[in-house]
């Protein structure tokens, strides 16, 4: 085989965070095997298991000088005949996978080898990710306010705008609904909160205990967290520095449908009139 290019340390991370992730990821006595056949030597065996892959991929690829153990153990752990059984899970991570490879300019085919492969740049390629966002989220039966977000212009190179979008949608909700003019956290915190008087802009239910005025508070901040979280670096951060995998995309989008829901059943309250 030739020689495969280093990746770039940010790369090799988030494929590491891909394979080992907590919840879906390879387990730890998966790593520490495939690692073996490999060759791989397993410097940090007690370390989380995102760590302890990058580590011992990123100390081999140093050694080696090239990237071909790094390949080796994507196609090793994703062969296809060792996931016969879990189709879903298989297409998943490949999809994960190629959020991720394809800033080094490669790719995972479902036959399990990686190609080089060019940045998405036409609009076709663009359209292809838009409609794999767009069904994932429809099997999800996410709010139609919020698919209108999954188009081809806002894909066209990774998911940004369609988050940053999403996230303004949000905003514009609650505006529609209250008549107030801020935006992001500050809206949130000011059509939600129960202020002084105990009384929000808008109810998301009767709010006559503390349970229900704990559930008020606690969606206003969730309501703020995905503002901090994601509008307010998207809005103020140059694009380039700030990358949104196809994961996030969904996380982020599936939580601002969850908001939009919340948000249309919300009754406005005297204060609002």
């Amino acid at each position: 085989m030739a020689a495969i290019p280093e990746f770039d340390p940010n790369v090799l991370e988030r494929i590491c965070e891909v394979l080992a992730d907590t919840s879906s990821g390879l387990t730890g006595s998966e790593i520490g095997k495939h690692l073996g056949l490999l060759g791989i030597a397993d410097p940090m065996p007690g370390m989380t298991k995102r760590v302890r892959l990058f580590e011992a991929l990123r100390l081999r690829q140093e050694q080696d000088r090239c990237g071909n153990l790094v390949v080796a153990f994507i196609q090793q752990t994703m062969s296809p005949v060792r996931h016969t059984g879990s189709k879903d899970w298989f297409e998943n991570k490949r999809a994960e996978l190629n959020t991720v490879l394809a800033f080094a300019g490669y790719e995972f085919g479902a036959d399990g080898q990686i190609r080089v492969r060019a940045a998405a740049k036409t609009i076709d390629q663009a359209e292809q990710k838009a409609q794999r966002l767009r069904s994932e989220l429809l099997r999800r039966g996410v709010h139609a306010d919020v698919l209108k977000f999954c188009t081809a212009e806002l894909v066209k190179d990774d998911y940004f705008h369609a988050v940053l979008e999403a996230t303004k949608s949000v905003s514009q909700k609650i505006r529609d609904k209250t008549g107030l003019g801020s935006d992001g956290g500050e809206l949130a915190m000011k059509a939600l909160s129960l202020g002084q008087v105990g009384v929000p802009f808008l109810a998301f239910n009767s709010l006559r205990n503390d349970s229900e005025k704990s559930e008020q508070s606690g969606l206003m901040n969730l309501m703020v967290g995905m503002f901090s979280t994601f509008r307010n670096p998207t809005a103020h951060a140059a694009r380039i520095n700030w990358h949104v995998t196809e994961q996030d995309a969904l996380d982020l989008l599936t939580m601002a449908s969850f908001l939009h829901r919340r948000l249309d059943a919300a009754a406005r309250t005297p204060r609002t009139a």
